[in-house]
């Protein structure tokens, strides 16, 4: 079973390199691109076959070691 885990900066938290990416858009001649927020995609391959166990596995692994929860939130999107 493959997973997609997407990990953005909450709604409020300041996203520096976010604002740098927009920044450098607008400068490059794309001037219609508004607030820009940058996140990480990460992709876990399981040998796991429930999907209700991957999710509950997937969410400890994000809560544990691949989003720092206090100022990021993630999003888990399953793929059998």
């Amino acid at each position: 079973m493959k997973a997609r885990v997407f990990v953005t900066l909450k709604n409020g938290v300041l996203d520096p390199q976010g604002k740098a990416i927009g920044h450098a858009l607008n400068n490059l001649g794309f001037g219609a691109v508004g607030e820009v927020r940058q996140g990480k995609l990460i992709e876990v391959e399981l040998a796991e076959s429930d999907e209700a166990k991957a999710r509950s596995d997937l969410k400890a692994m994000c809560e544990k070691l691949l989003a720092n929860t206090v100022i990021e939130k993630y999003e888990i999107e399953i793929k059998a």
